[in-house]
């Protein structure tokens, strides 16, 4: 994988068909129908990520998400609490300040995790604690 610097500043001076060619090379797909300028953007954008190990799997959820207009997750934060009633039964969720998931005295590698335990069954922790929604239309 070549200099992410150099690639960017090799395609400055390309022909939209020398980045359509990139675009195919790099991504696999045929470049889409925009304009050379929104083409060089795309292009650094995906060399960029490549070089950097991708996107986190929150982005990429997001990303989807966002264009599938099906669902949408607020990220969990620092300092979050949560509550849900289950079986007759308050549960409080606690974020701590360094991200760990607290609850019932104990910490928790994830909001599913938690789900499980209160559950006795499989939930998506953001959907149990509503923190995923259904997308309304804009």
């Amino acid at each position: 994988m070549m200099d992410v610097a150099v690639f960017i500043a090799e395609m400055e001076t390309e022909a939209t068909a020398a980045l359509r060619g990139r675009w195919h090379e790099l991504v696999g797909s045929p470049a889409p129908r925009v304009s050379p300028k929104m083409l060089r953007l795309a292009l650094a954008w995906e060399i960029q990520a490549r070089a950097s190990g991708g996107l986190s799997r929150s982005c990429s959820r997001t990303l989807d998400q966002l264009g599938r207009a099906q669902t949408r997750t607020r990220t969990v934060v620092a300092g979050m609490r949560l509550v849900r009633e289950w079986g007759g039964r308050v549960h409080v969720v606690v974020v701590g300040e360094d991200r760990i998931i607290r609850w019932d005295d104990r910490d928790w590698r994830s909001l599913s995790e938690v789900a499980r335990a209160i559950t006795g069954t499989r939930w998506s922790g953001p959907a149990f604690f509503g923190l995923k929604t259904k997308a309304v239309a804009e």
